[in-house]
């Protein structure tokens, strides 16, 4: 079975994971897991110049995990500040340039997760500057506009992972709204059980031999859907990068909630 999700402590006895921290530049200043690199969520944002939606450019997204002593071959885990959501587009997006998503996953929780069993450091870590080459994979989950057409006419389920504010101020035809936050517990940080994310998606019409479509506006909400659903094993799994002004100036259909 897949396992996308490890634990603070799996994490904590990493021997053959390299720890990203995500969070903003004053956030890992001030404290972060012991031997975290730092790959700044906003760094790895298009800066105008994109592929898809907000993909960085290879080269840019290459020069940045090599920069942070990342190589190609690594066992990525990633972390960040809120419940995983922000953790989940790095490795959403490493996957799309080339990375091995066999060695891509997210700690189960955020960093305060980590806080309340294991300490902290302010310390950085001495990396060396790595060569990170991106390999863009023809045959990954991004779909285009076209594609997401295609689907609303198909077997496949569209899912919305939008606040249910902005899914009823519009959103695709036939879509569900599936709010990636009802899939964590706020309690504890993490990941809720098992038996509870299965009855939540299937409420949603969500199995895992159905296709499922996402999409939401940045791709964060929508990186960390995706990120689930292949810990629960499904496969057939596509997202669309563009959001809804993209599919707008597309010309897609959209309707709204009244």
């Amino acid at each position: 079975m897949t396992e996308i999700f490890v634990s603070p402590e799996r994490v904590a006895a990493r021997d053959d994971l390299t720890v990203v921290d995500v969070r903003r530049e004053w956030d890992y200043a001030n404290d972060h897991i012991p031997g975290a690199v730092h790959v700044p969520f906003e760094r790895f944002r298009d800066s105008g110049d994109a592929m898809e939606g907000t993909l960085p450019t290879p080269t840019a997204f290459g020069s940045l995990l090599g920069g942070a002593g990342i190589e190609p071959r690594d066992r990525i885990v990633a972390y960040d500040g809120g419940h995983g959501v922000y953790a989940s587009r790095l490795l959403v997006t490493a996957e799309v340039l080339g990375h091995d998503p066999d060695r891509l996953h997210l700690m189960d929780g955020d960093i305060q997760a980590w806080r309340r069993s294991h300490e902290t450091t302010d310390a950085v870590p001495d990396t060396e500057t790595a060569e990170y080459v991106c390999e863009p994979r023809a045959d990954g989950a991004l779909i285009g506009a076209d594609e997401l057409e295609d689907a609303l006419d198909g077997d496949a389920v569209v899912v919305d992972t939008r606040d249910p504010v902005e899914y009823d101020t519009v959103h695709l035809p036939g879509a569900v709204n599936l709010q990636w936050r009802t899939l964590v517990d706020d309690e504890t940080r993490r990941l809720r059980p098992r038996d509870e994310l299965e009855s939540t998606l299937q409420s949603h019409g969500l199995r895992p031999d159905r296709p499922v479509r996402l999409y939401c506006n940045t791709g964060r909400r929508l990186s960390f859907v995706y990120t689930v659903l292949l810990e629960l094993g499904y496969e057939d799994i596509g997202f669309y990068e563009g959001g809804i002004e993209a599919w707008a100036e597309h010309g897609g259909p959209v309707e709204t909630t009244s």
